[in-house]
């Protein structure tokens, strides 16, 4: 599923700013796969920093996501150098997620979305010890 969608771009960028970065044989047309790999790679780009505190996927798409996912997919169009506007939507995008991995933005998801945490305790299997102070008396 992904968090976005063509639709989710036209209402943020509009029809024509799209159409003009999305229509790369320039016939006039949104080619449906620009927008498809610029979503993908938003969603990768997401999943990355939010399943580092969330159990993925979610079971609904929570507004922040989408609006994350719409501003670096925008930017990702935008292969020619994107305008400063849509540069810091994407930058800010790119903050909220590090600020989402590190636990500083909690995003508003269902119940039982959120992993377990684990119990803190470290485990090892090591080997007996090989050397003593007595094995090696006289090297």
């Amino acid at each position: 599923m992904s968090y976005a969608t063509l639709d989710d771009l036209i209402a943020r960028a509009g029809l024509v700013e799209i159409r003009q970065i999305a229509d790369r044989d320039r016939d006039g047309e949104i080619d449906p796969e620009v927008i498809f790999e610029a979503l993908a790679h938003a969603d990768n780009l997401v999943n990355g920093y939010v399943a580092a505190k969330f159990k993925l996927p979610f079971v609904s798409v929570p507004d922040l996501v989408r609006t994350w996912a719409i501003a670096i997919a925008r930017h990702k169009l935008h292969f020619q150098g994107p305008p400063d506007y849509v540069v810091d939507d994407y930058k800010d995008a790119l903050a909220a997620l590090k600020d989402v991995a590190a636990g500083k933005i909690e995003l508003p998801i269902e119940t039982g979305e959120i992993p377990q945490a684990s119990s803190g305790s470290v485990m090892a299997c090591i080997p007996d010890q090989v050397f003593s102070k007595h094995g090696l008396r006289g090297w």
